[in-house]
């Protein structure tokens, strides 16, 4: 089995005894609950009703994460986090909250809604641009558009391509018989550009900030210990 990372502190860890376990529930088994861990749900039956309910202890901070996702014919819509609610990542206070919240949001959604998360997704690119590059202009496009010669050519595609998928739920098509859809995975990949976003522009920035800090500190420190000499 893969490995799992922790939606709390951002560490992986293998699938173990002590780290998961599996329960998969259904009206026609009505033995009481046992734990299985480290089988496969594929290896065993399915009914109906059934769901697998999956639970993980991080090693590192000892956060209990736990998912619901339908396997039988009747539960196979069913595709949920109950805790936490999303795997959003929790990022740092200096990431502005409304992008934080945008982000979270577009996490908790993923599979209820992914044009609904999709369209969060753009709101959040919108609202890094607009901050973290301070380009405010009438549209997405606009400001996507200024921002071409200050990234790589690289990222300014996928930029593009975010605004995009993002038009998609924000704006329906006017043929109301032709309709573009987004699955869960596709709204995931689009959550996935908005993270590494985020840790390359905020988290990546705020480091860099720290050690030149701390560079720069050691410095006065020393030439202070050279004239006290």
């Amino acid at each position: 089995m893969k490995p799992f990372k922790c939606p709390y502190c951002d560490s992986t860890f293998p699938l173990v005894k002590e780290t998961y376990r599996h329960w998969q529930p259904s009206f026609e088994h009505s033995d009481s609950p046992i734990w299985r861990p480290d089988v496969p749900h594929s290896q065993q039956i399915t009914s109906s009703s059934q769901i697998n309910l999956c639970f993980y202890k991080c090693p590192t901070c000892s956060g209990i994460t736990i998912t619901a996702k339908g396997s039988g014919s009747a539960t196979r819509d069913l595709d949920m986090n109950l805790l936490p609610n999303s795997f959003a990542t929790q990022f740092p206070d200096y990431v502005p909250e409304s992008i934080r919240n945008d982000y979270s949001e577009a996490c908790a959604i993923v599979n209820l809604s992914p044009k609904a998360s999709a369209t969060l997704s753009r709101r959040c690119l919108q609202s890094l641009i607009r901050d973290f590059w301070g380009i405010k202009k009438n549209t997405l496009y606009q400001e996507i558009t200024e921002l071409q010669n200050r990234v790589s050519a690289e990222q300014w595609r996928v930029l593009n391509a975010l605004r995009n998928l993002g038009n998609i739920g924000a704006h329906p098509e006017a043929d109301v018989n032709f309709i573009i859809d987004i699955n869960p995975d596709d709204a995931l990949k689009i959550i996935k550009v908005i993270e590494l976003l985020i840790k390359q522009w905020y988290i990546e920035r705020h480091k860099q900030q720290k050690l030149y800090s701390e560079v720069t500190s050691m410095s006065d420190e020393k030439d202070s210990q050279k004239s006290n000499l």
